[in-house]
């Protein structure tokens, strides 16, 4: 399977810098994953297509401000740190630039040294793992020097950062936000529910490993990062039933259906659970769990529009995509969304 199987063209004007004044107002691309027909809506016409009973799966985890910029101890030289995963209480597993400024031993002073790191190891692709020192609580911290860390593609500030969260996030400790996600306004959630709709709440800490490059020209030979989840009891219970009832579970999100995909047994049923996945879906995948997706417009031969076009087809996604460059939908994290139903 060739990468440039899933490459389609993209004017730069149609990636969307700034995120609407109102998050349900986005577009919304209606794709009918069997028959490949298309419908241009807005995303708070999303109620129109759930129906009664659908199982409603949302990702709650929280972006952290996990973008921080330091000095080298002794030279004092800039670098920047992007914090991926926490491997255990104050140890990081980071994305360094330089990464040759970051040998095992070099120290890294944070805000005049409120926060200092020291790099103890380099990690898989040559990430660095860091010990942190610091006096107080580490979120508070983070939360005072971090910066959120907005995709390359996004070059516009952010004014507001509570704009990259989701209403619903809870859980602090992605490094980028589940964006499908962002579309939803707490007043929308509420007619979904007085619809009949059940809402399940699951985890997954965002790693870069979801947006990583396909490197390689064969698909089947890219590997994801692992990213931690977690599925508590009261999910797991709504999302069974609805299976075992025969109604729909729809997923916001490509990290909320990975997580279901990873979990499921062969029936499509959870346990409650937590722990890594490095799940990658991408054609001939067979799906155990999810019948319908909420997701957004992905960047060219991505692992998401993989995982779509998995769902929907290829070919189908591919013209789907085309057909959103024509009629000027606003791509990527802060643009608009797709239903695959």
């Amino acid at each position: 399977m060739d990468v440039k199987d899933f490459y389609y063209e993209l004017p730069k004007e149609l990636i969307a810098q700034d995120p609407l004044e109102d998050r349900s107002g986005s577009r919304l691309m209606v794709l009918d994953r069997d028959s490949g027909g298309i419908c241009h809506r807005y995303f708070s016409d999303i109620t129109e297509y759930l129906q009664p009973g659908d199982c409603l799966v949302i990702n709650n985890t929280k972006v952290i401000p996990a973008r921080l910029y330091g000095r080298k101890e002794g030279t004092d030289a800039p670098i920047e740190l992007l914090l991926l995963k926490r491997i255990e209480q104050d140890v990081w597993e980071t994305l360094v630039k330089p990464g040759k400024k970051a040998k095992a031993g070099t120290r890294i002073l944070f805000g005049d040294g409120l926060l200092k790191g020291e790099v103890v190891d380099i990690a898989e692709e040559g990430n660095r793992r860091i010990r942190f020192t610091y006096d107080g609580i580490f979120e508070e911290i983070l939360d005072k020097l971090g910066q959120m860390p907005l995709p390359p593609y996004i070059t516009h500030p952010l004014k507001d950062k509570n704009r990259y969260q989701t209403v619903y996030a809870r859980h602090d400790g992605s490094a980028a936000a589940p964006t499908a996600g962002l579309h939803f306004t707490p007043g929308l959630l509420r007619e979904i529910r007085d619809k009949g709709v059940e809402v399940a709440e699951i985890t997954l800490h965002v790693g870069l490993g979801t947006f990583r490059p396909v490197k390689e020209a064969d698909v089947l030979l890219h590997h994801m990062h692992s990213e931690f989840f977690r599925i508590g009891e009261e999910a797991a219970g709504k999302i069974n039933a609805a299976k075992a009832d025969g109604r729909r579970v729809i997923a916001v999100g490509t990290t909320s259906t990975r997580t279901l995909e990873a979990t499921a047994d062969e029936n499509g049923f959870l346990q409650a659970k937590s722990g890594w996945t490095d799940i990658f879906i991408y054609p001939g995948y067979r799906f155990r769990v999810i019948d319908g997706l909420i997701t957004n417009f992905h960047l060219p031969e991505s692992t998401l529009v993989m995982l779509v076009s998995a769902l929907a087809g290829r070919e189908n996604v591919l013209a789907a995509y085309g057909e959103a460059v024509k009629e000027r939908y606003r791509f990527f994290s802060f643009g608009d969304a797709m239903l695959v139903i």
